[in-house]
């Protein structure tokens, strides 16, 4: 395997790339960013996180402290001249761009606002990277939207063609094509002051884990509705989704980054890190699990209000990560969901979060070293 060479020993080697590498990311204050800007100090990375205040209240951001553990720069990637002047002063050698509008129904609202977060805040980073000479790596983090989505059966596939209906999702599918645009006109030919830059992009499926507290996603949804005491209301149970906890793609991004590191160009393009075949699972499976894990009086019933259009059926093919990244899954949907929940009522219980979370990666690196080992 490639993150273990078969060993406890080897995995240890590839976390250690981490260690006093100056890492930029862009939305830190979300609930991705958070997760990932921990575990990268966790890693002893030089962190720098760029990023509008916390999109929710409460947030993971704040409740994990992560302000205290990371250079926290509050910035708009909308904002190309304060972009720029931030890596040119800190001079980062990977950049993860997570910064964006995550949401399908807010892009509905405000499609305008989504597109120039999407879109622009995509060409702004790239940009800036074009006149910074320290940025060796640079991954897009977009989504598994990204895909002109047919209601295939099988997985999406890397080479499949970008698209989208809605705004968010086009939005996505955008970003992922001004992102190959500039690697293929300036990083990958040395064109950007006779330097190459590995830039890649890296679609995930519907993640999920304690701190995440956004409108209209199903876990925060579930959790705000269980402890009002309420039902949960569910638009489309019959909607199949690629779920996984967010510690799976994060690992991903942070083997791609490494790989990328080490290999340069060659390793450019998008990748997908999806779970297996058998947690695509249906809403009505998700919260049905939810209910029977939390206990107590939670419950769910069908929303019979407005709609918006979501696709039913979305799935990623990953064999490009697991042959030459030998990533692959860790935890199983119903320990993603175990965890998740349980995050959540450590919250409820008034914990120190901070550790709450630090002992999830742990938990997870254990898992790790176990598969590998």
């Amino acid at each position: 395997m490639e993150f273990g060479k078969g060993s406890v020993e080897g995995m240890a080697m590839k976390f250690s790339f981490w260690n006093g590498r100056r890492v930029l990311i862009t939305g830190h204050t979300g609930f991705k960013g958070s997760w990932l800007s921990l575990w990268l100090h966790k890693l002893n990375a030089e962190v720098i996180g760029y990023s509008l205040s916390p999109p929710t209240k409460p947030s993971l951001y704040d409740l994990a402290k992560v302000g205290k553990k990371v250079v926290s720069i509050h910035g708009d990637v909308r904002d190309r001249d304060s972009l720029l002047a931030t890596i040119q002063k800190y001079r980062p050698e990977v950049i993860f761009h997570m910064a964006a509008q995550s949401l399908v129904k807010k892009s509905f609202l405000d499609p305008v606002g989504t597109f120039e977060t999407n879109i622009m805040g995509t060409v702004n980073l790239l940009e800036a990277v074009r006149h910074v000479d320290s940025a060796r790596v640079v991954v897009n983090v977009t989504s598994d939207k990204c895909y002109a989505n047919r209601e295939w059966v099988w997985g999406y596939r890397e080479n499949d063609p970008m698209g989208g209906v809605d705004p968010y999702s086009s939005s996505k599918g955008c970003s992922e094509l001004i992102t190959s645009a500039f690697r293929e006109s300036y990083f990958n030919t040395g064109y950007c002051g006779q330097r190459k830059v590995a830039v890649a992009s890296v679609r995930a499926g519907n993640v999920i884990g304690g701190g995440d507290w956004a409108e209209d996603r199903l876990i925060p949804d579930c959790i705000r509705a269980i402890m009002n005491n309420k039902p949960i209301y569910i638009r489309y149970p019959d909607a199949v989704r690629p779920w996984q906890h967010v510690l799976e793609p994060l690992f991903g991004y942070l083997l791609l980054a490494r790989r990328l590191h080490e290999d340069g160009p060659n390793s450019s393009g998008g990748w997908n890190f999806g779970p297996n075949d058998s947690d695509s699972k249906t809403v009505r499976w998700m919260v049905n699990h939810i209910v029977n894990i939390w206990g107590g009086n939670a419950r769910w019933e069908i929303d019979q209000g407005n709609k918006v259009y979501e696709a039913n059926y979305l799935k990623l093919d990953c064999s490009k990560a697991r042959s030459i990244l030998g990533w692959y899954p860790q935890w199983n949907l119903t320990q993603s969901l175990v965890n998740t929940i349980k995050w959540y009522k450590s919250y409820f219980g008034n914990e120190d979060m901070l550790e709450s979370t630090l002992n999830q990666i742990d938990s997870y690196q254990v898992t790790l070293g176990h598969n590998v080992g």
